[in-house]
Order: C-alpha cells, then structure tokens, then sequence
C-alpha cells in the first residue's frame, strides 16, 4: 500500500500545462449529499476536487450500493467517462462543503491535443488509480480482514487524518461499518468485531460515525506495514 504517495492532478502537470489547465471548466460548490456524478449517466465531464471529501459508489445485485473509493481535494474524478465517452461507471457524492471545477469535453478535448503532457498526465493517474485498485485485490486475497481493515485506516488517518494536540488522529471521513466493510472487503459483522478489538486494545475509539486513531504506530504494526 503506497500510502500518502498520492499526488494532486494538477501538480503532475508542467507549469505551462497546468496554468493552462486552471483555466478551464466553472467552479461549483456542494453540500453534504450531493451528487456530482451519478452512475449510469452520459455525461463526459471530468470534474477536479479542489476541497472537501467525496464518496464513490456504486451498484451491485440490483440496488445494493458498495462504497469503492473516497476522493479528496487534488483528486480528480469521471475521469473514465471523460477518457472513453462511455457510461459513469460509479456514482460520487459529497460527504461535506466540497469546492470543485467541472470541465466539460468541449473544453477538455482541445486542452488535450494543444497540451500532449496533459493528456500523458491524464493517462498516469488512470494507471495510478489501476494500481491501486490492484494493490488492493491483491491485499484482499493475502491478508485477514484485521489487517486490511487497519490497512484500510492507517490510509484513511494518513490522507484524510486531522490531528489533535494529543496526537490523535480524527478520521475526517464519517463511514458507517458497513462503509469500512466494503472498502475492506469483509461482511459488517467481521469488521465490527474487529473495530471492538482496536478499541479494546486503545488504538481507535469510534462513535457517531467517527473514527479516531490513538495509536498510529500501533495501528502500522497491526496493518503489518
């Protein structure tokens, strides 16, 4: 697990792509709840997170929704649908305030055949995000789901983590157990015995749908990282 080796879109452009870049789309804001993109729909927008946290989501067995990813600001996402004009493969919402630009394919198209790096850029964080996806198939088949669900918090509490003077971390992602399960790959159950047992050991304390690391370290040697 690469963890914190994620780097902001627009910083993998060069400056003269990037200030280029920065020009395009138009500037929304969302609420908690909000739907930048809904799965299924045609739309080919490529939309760049600046702030906030968004969930992807997306739909199996008929309406059974599993949660796949989480995206902050820097992260850009329907990135696929811009690339290939297909379907969205996956729905995304707002978890909080999310400040974002949408860049529709009128703009995008020409920035891309005007700008070669920008389109090379575009094709690393594809393969960035396949790896990943990847890495955590492969993480799914080699470990017990403890250690994928203290995998899976150590990355949260390092991208998403706020830390407070005592050094506690707070997960600045509000996700249910059923959330943690499906970004762990275990049934609810498994993860909610396993959330008792790093509570009981004073590595996390959890409530409301918080998660706060106490332990980091210990969280690390737990995740076998």
């Amino acid at each position: 697990m690469d963890i914190g080796g994620r780097v902001p879109f627009p910083d993998m452009l060069p400056a003269e792509e990037r200030a280029a870049f920065v020009q395009l789309g138009t500037r929304c804001h969302y609420t908690a709840g909000d739907v930048l993109i809904k799965e299924g729909d045609h739309e080919q927008e490529l939309i760049v997170l600046h702030q906030g946290v968004t969930k992807v989501t997306g739909r199996l067995d008929g309406d059974r929704v599993s949660l796949m990813d989480i995206r902050i600001g820097g992260d850009i996402v329907g990135e696929v649908a811009a690339v290939d004009s297909g379907p969205r493969s996956a729905t995304v919402t707002a978890c909080g305030v999310v400040a974002a630009t949408v860049i529709s394919p009128h703009e995008l198209e020409p920035f891309l055949l005007a700008h070669p790096e920008g389109g090379r850029a575009l094709r690393r964080w594809l393969g960035g995000q396949l790896r990943r996806s990847d890495r955590r198939r492969l993480e799914f088949g080699g470990y017990p789901a403890p250690v994928r669900l203290a995998r899976v918090l150590v990355e949260l509490a390092v991208l998403y983590g706020r830390q407070d003077r005592n050094s506690t971390v707070r997960i600045d992602v509000n996700l249910s157990q059923s959330e943690f399960a499906a970004l762990t790959g275990a049934k609810t159950r498994t993860v909610r015995k396993a959330l008792a047992d790093l509570r009981k050991d004073g590595i996390v304390t959890t409530g409301c749908r918080q998660t706060y690391v106490r332990d980091l370290p210990r969280l690390r040697k737990a995740a076998r990282l």
